[in-house]
């Protein structure tokens, strides 16, 4: 399902949030002080804008309060961080990821209750805009721009399930999705027969369509 995700910061991080989140489908708005960047980020989002995010009418003037989701990728300077997350909280924004430098910077941000914060070094643009709006994907590596090798944990409706049931490594014309392997437990195993039974907190390995992957695996 498309949604509305306002990236705020577009430096190397953001750009690459931002330009993911949009070949994902999504309507993407990118702001930054910096006019070269924006002008970088033309044909890449649905609305590059150049603007100062730490004041709050700039926010509201392009609507970002009915925004589903805003990333605040300006880690590098804490008070700007800080305050733009501020105000993205107090205008309504329903979910507010922000990148920290340090942890001193994550206390900080968590404290004013954003709902996600991460290191900068230990996750990476295209991991955050494949996993915002899907939980359920822990790890994802791109191959193409639009197919790729996500880690995703299966929901309760699926669990008891086989493999050929899920219309995993069968029926590719229909769903284009192969299971590499399964992680149960501290064990995994490579390459499983379709007929193979998932199970309780297992987690699959799975290759294919980026969309495919999100219309099963997404919320």
């Amino acid at each position: 399902m498309k949604k509305q995700v306002a990236v705020i910061g577009i430096g190397r991080f953001g750009r690459s949030v931002a330009t993911e989140l949009y070949n994902l489908g999504h309507d993407v708005l990118a702001i930054d002080k910096i006019e070269d960047r924006v002008q970088d980020m033309l044909g890449k989002v649905t609305y590059p804008v150049s603007g100062d995010a730490t004041n709050e009418s700039t926010l509201r003037e392009l609507g970002i309060a009915s925004y589903d989701a805003a990333i605040v990728a300006i880690g590098s300077d804490t008070v700007s961080s800080l305050m733009t997350s501020v105000l993205l909280k107090s205008i309504g924004v329903p979910y507010v990821v922000a990148r920290a430098q340090d942890e001193l910077q994550r206390n900080a941000l968590q404290r004013i209750q954003v709902d996600k914060t991460l290191l900068a070094e230990q996750e990476m643009g295209s991991q955050l805009a494949h996993n915002l709006f899907n939980p359920n994907v822990i790890e994802y590596m791109g191959m193409t721009s639009n197919y790729g090798i996500s880690k995703v944990e299966v929901s309760e409706i699926q669990k008891g399930k086989s493999l050929k049931e899920l219309n995993i490594g069968t029926s590719r014309d229909k769903y284009n999705l192969t299971a590499l392997g399964i992680i149960r437990s501290k064990n995994i195993i490579l390459n499983p027969d379709i007929n193979e039974i998932i199970k309780k907190d297992d987690i699959l390995i799975l290759a294919g369509n980026n969309e495919l992957i999100d219309k099963m695996f997404g919320e």
